[in-house]
């Protein structure tokens, strides 16, 4: 099995909130992880080069003979052959970036050392399309490609369990079920993309599928909901109302009525009902995007683009979001307003009312919440919590203009 090792670049900074708790690899994009698309091409186990704060939870394994991938790119099959062909001390690079090395472990513990490392030998990829996830809108676009690659990386040379009868199917080749999925009288509709459903998951009754659809093991979908692809959901999420081209990374609730569309959730975050956002402008211009390099909102060239949610991020009843708005890491948003386009990370209240978030009651929300689905909140991820209080205070500004007294 090769040991693969993905490491972050500078686009980091550009997909925050997300990357604020995670590498990059570990972004869903279509049904898998980066990092998952990887080690079933390759055959490998990934580890991670990451920020030090992450480098705990997300540790690197080095061993004698290593493939260091740019936690960014998409695997293509092209991409794939040629970092599989290549020997120790030679690389890949598009546009001078580098995409994927070759590197003993002598290399590493030079790098580590601030020693000499051998002279890498670079080829530059003129031919070879790459892909990359480099800015928050390239979280919702183009997913298709994706869904179908992972539909194959999942389901070629297996058999899908059989369809209960009951339901209405178009393309049933197109439908793969793992063990243990509960589905009756539901309307799919995989003509116009793969439909996959992990082990355990359960669709009530009533609710229409219109693929690209993806649900990861032990999803519940409620009664009734509509679902206009492309769709993913990662393990243990919960899903309701209408959603149009959205993805949850894993354990977040989208339960009840309510529109979300052109959206991007992280883990455990929670929408409370009525919740709805907004995906096109009334004025068909391009939506503009919170981007935290800039510190400013910048032309996304996207007409539809909706709400990114960052980990653990909740809003109350009848919330509103309006077009393009990114919400930081740990936020409790009231209802029924609508909110500011950018709300920075550890953010309490709603409108032009806000206050922090205290750490303290920021931790206690999360283990009560991932409590429930008998997952800890570790020290380590304790630890992460501290770290990205104190790397996003200089948004919530608020702070510089009321500091608390000692």
């Amino acid at each position: 099995m090769k040991n693969l090792i993905f490491f972050d670049d500078a686009e980091r900074e550009h997909l925050l909130p997300f990357t604020y708790s995670r590498p990059i690899s570990e972004l869903r994009f279509g049904i898998l992880r980066l990092r998952e698309k990887w080690e079933r091409d390759l055959g490998g186990k990934g580890s991670f080069i990451t920020q030090e704060y992450l480098s705990k939870k997300y540790p690197i394994d080095i061993s004698n003979d290593n493939i260091v991938i740019n936690g960014s790119v998409l695997p293509n099959k092209r991409l794939v052959k040629l970092i599989s062909e290549l020997d120790f001390n030679e690389a890949l690079l598009h546009k001078e970036e580098l995409i994927a090395a070759r590197l003993n472990q002598q290399q590493f513990e030079n790098l580590k050392g601030n020693q000499p490392i051998e002279e890498l030998i670079g080829f530059e990829l003129t031919t070879t399309p790459v892909s990359r996830l480099a800015r928050l809108p390239d979280l919702i676009t183009n997913q298709e490609k994706e869904f179908l690659r992972d539909f194959e990386r999942l389901t070629t040379d297996r058999k899908s369990q059989p369809i209960p009868p009951g339901n209405q199917v178009i393309a049933a080749e197109n439908v793969f079920l793992e063990k243990g999925v509960e589905i009756s009288n539901c309307v799919i509709n995989a003509s116009t993309g793969p439909v996959y459903i992990g082990e355990g998951s359960i669709i009530m009754e009533g609710t229409t599928i219109r693929g690209p659809f993806s649900l990861g093991r032990g999803c519940v979908v409620k009664m009734g909901t509509r679902i206009y692809g492309p769709v993913s959901a990662g393990p243990y999420c919960k899903l309701g109302g209408e959603l149009n081209n959205v993805t949850m990374v894993a354990y977040s609730n989208k339960t009840h009525d309510g529109f979300l569309g052109h959206s991007y959730l992280g883990e455990w975050c929670n929408l409370g009902a009525g919740t709805n956002n907004s995906n096109l402008k009334n004025t068909y211009s391009n939506v503009r995007l919170w981007d935290y390099p800039s510190k400013e909102a910048i032309d996304t060239g996207l007409l539809f683009c909706g709400l990114f949610m960052a980990d653990h991020t909740k809003c109350g009843i009848n919330t509103t979001f309006n077009t393009g708005t990114v919400v930081g890491f740990a936020s409790n948003l009231v209802g029924p307003i609508v909110h500011p386009r950018y709300i920075p990370s550890f953010s309490w209240g709603g409108g032009s009312s806000w206050e922090t978030h205290k750490l303290e009651g920021a931790m206690k929300t999360a283990e009560a919440v991932m409590g429930r689905r008998e997952v800890a909140l570790t020290d380590l991820d304790k630890e992460i919590f501290k770290e990205i209080f104190k790397q996003s205070s200089a948004f919530r500004m608020w702070e510089s203009q009321n500091p608390e007294k000692d």
